[in-house]
């Protein structure tokens, strides 16, 4: 068995714009957010054709981005997912990073230490490796060969990509945090097999910027 696995960092939002954690609140995609999954549609139809399956986070910047491959390849359905979505960061949705830094501090120290911390009060990003990476390897078995699309979050991309290579966790805070738009190609081979990481964090939109999700 081989998967190609495509993941797809959503368009820039308003909140990347101010420095601000997302986790699963949303700002909306800007207008430079949905210049950016044009061009990332039309590069992924050049490079992949339509895929055999589509995933998207159910949160809007994801689902957005996700709509502009959609509409170019003819309106293939998009399955949408919440197993997708960026990791949970409680009490910090919504706080600059600056404000963050503030009121954290301790929490933050732990985490440059390595310590898979509760992100303010919300998830660790042990639970979101494990519900992410359920979704891609179900959505792999389901396809059986083929490609499968799956628009979603910086986290959720770094989480995927230290899976594939069985990172443990917190490995995935050495994978640099992808770019609005990029691309994450995994090879995944099955449930028992070493996959391959053929592509992390390729930019599809010039200006595209990482950060916090």
């Amino acid at each position: 068995m081989s998967v190609r696995l495509v993941l797809v960092r959503h368009g820039e939002s308003a909140w990347n714009i101010e420095g601000r954690y997302q986790g699963q609140a949303d700002s909306g995609l800007t207008e430079r957010g949905r210049s950016q999954a044009e061009v990332a549609a039309a590069t992924l139809v050049d490079r992949f054709g339509t895929a055999d399956l589509v995933l998207a986070s159910d949160l809007p910047r994801a689902r957005d981005t996700a709509a502009a491959y959609a509409a170019r390849i003819g309106g293939v359905p998009v399955r949408e997912d919440a197993r997708l979505r960026e990791i949970n960061v409680g009490d910090w949705t919504g706080r600059t990073f600056a404000e963050v830094a503030e009121a954290y501090a301790e929490e933050l120290v732990a985490f440059e230490r390595g310590v898979d911390v509760r992100r303010g009060g919300g998830e660790t990003f042990a639970e979101l490796r494990e519900r992410v990476w359920a979704c891609l390897t179900e959505a792999a078995a389901e396809v059986g060969s083929g490609t499968v699309l799956a628009f979603a979050h910086g986290g959720s991309i770094r989480v995927a990509a230290a899976a594939a290579l069985r990172v443990p966790t917190p490995g995935q805070r050495n994978f640099a945090p992808p770019v609005n738009c990029s691309l994450t190609v995994i090879d995944y081979r099955g449930a028992d097999a070493t996959h391959a990481l053929v592509a992390y964090n390729l930019p599809t939109a010039a200006g595209a910027t990482g950060g916090a999700d």
